[in-house]
């Protein structure tokens, strides 16, 4: 049965081998698609696939095993926060943390993490009511992870990354909660003991490990290639290799979140604004893996555009990555061509 691909489903089984319009061999005959496999192939621009439809209740099964994984990954990501807000609660308190609890939160999440390629979900999934600097600080350790990883680092290293990412701004738990919380914008005055939260982070975990890495990105995870970053104004080779992880993993990840202040903005459109950050003030090496292994995740999501209508994305648009080709009931809308219209939203799935 020759078959769309964007109506293909995990499960079906390949009947003929295809091939992408430069003639390079995509996937054999007699191979069961999974979701990995439709995305490479609405990546590709393959339109159809030849497929056996597998019974329904093989469908249901994936669906059930895809529903187990969901909360699996649900409740981790809760216990995490929870986790977090004790660790802030302690650092508030006493001045330091229990490391061996930041260790046993990070080996739980990495372990799961090591386990998922679709980043974008799993960013979807956090969409929630909770603090922001609880997942904020989860989201950082989460994509410094990956990002470590794309870079080549080795597992204990991608370890190391995501711990400094994930305790980055726990120096916030000195800044009193009415200042943190603010709605408005903050006065000149309050900006600058903002601005100590990097000191105060420094200090709390080198109270709490005497790991001067780690203590190093809370203090550097503010600074800029060009200069025009805090506390020091530290520029390019000066700033630690894991603290340019970090900061890219901490704007995007502040960019698309809710806060009291801001609201989050669409997920590629961020990514649109890291690269033109990634000309000065951000580390363009490390903002150009993420943009390279965040955009196929978007492939096959659900989205709300500007004019109402619901879609998929089909395809990432050699000529604007960042304004894909969008499948609607009734239409293909080339994002790139159409320019008054854009993505308001994109659903977890």
């Amino acid at each position: 049965m020759r078959v769309h691909v964007t109506d293909l489903k995990p499960g079906d089984l390949l009947i003929n081998d295809v091939y992408n319009n430069a003639g390079l061999h995509m996937l054999v005959k007699g191979s069961t698609l999974s979701e990995d496999d439709i995305a490479k192939l609405l990546q590709h621009g393959i339109d159809y696939a030849d497929v056996e439809h597998t019974p329904s209740d093989l469908h249901s099964d994936e669906q059930t095993l895809r529903s187990d994984q969901t909360r699996l990954l649900t409740n981790l990501f809760e216990d995490t926060i929870k986790g977090t807000e004790m660790l802030f609660e302690q650092a508030m308190e006493k001045g330091f943390i229990d490391e061996s609890q930041v260790d046993h939160i990070l080996v739980n999440l990495t372990s799961q993490l090591e386990k998922q390629k679709d980043v974008v979900s799993l960013l979807l999934m956090m969409d929630g009511d909770n603090e922001y600097t609880y997942t904020h600080s989860l989201q950082v350790g989460m994509l410094a992870f990956y990002i470590a990883g794309w870079m080549g680092y080795n597992p204990e290293e991608c370890l190391t990354v995501a711990k400094a990412g994930y305790l980055h701004d726990i120096g916030k738990s000195k800044i009193p909660p009415e200042m943190l919380h603010k709605p408005g914008k903050l006065t000149p005055e309050e900006f600058e003991e903002m601005k100590k939260h990097t000191l105060y982070g420094y200090e709390i975990i080198m109270e709490s490990t005497q790991d001067e890495l780690l203590a190093t990105v809370a203090l550097q995870h503010h600074e800029r290639e060009d200069g025009s970053g805090y506390p020091y104004g530290l520029k390019r080779d000066e700033i630690h290799p894991y603290s340019r992880i970090t900061a890219v993993a901490d704007v995007y990840s502040a960019m698309t979140t809710n806060r009291v202040y801001q609201t989050k903005q669409e997920l590629i459109s961020v990514l649109c604004e890291l690269y033109s950050l990634s000309f000065g003030q951000l580390n363009g090496e490390v903002t150009q893996e993420l943009i390279k292994h965040m955009l196929p995740n978007f492939i096959g999501k659900r989205v709300l555009l500007t004019t109402g209508q619901t879609g998929l994305i089909v395809m990432n648009n050699p000529a604007d990555y960042f304004r894909p080709l969008v499948q609607t009931s009734s239409a293909f809308i080339d994002l790139a061509k159409e320019r008054d219209v854009a993505i308001v939203e994109i659903y977890v799935q």
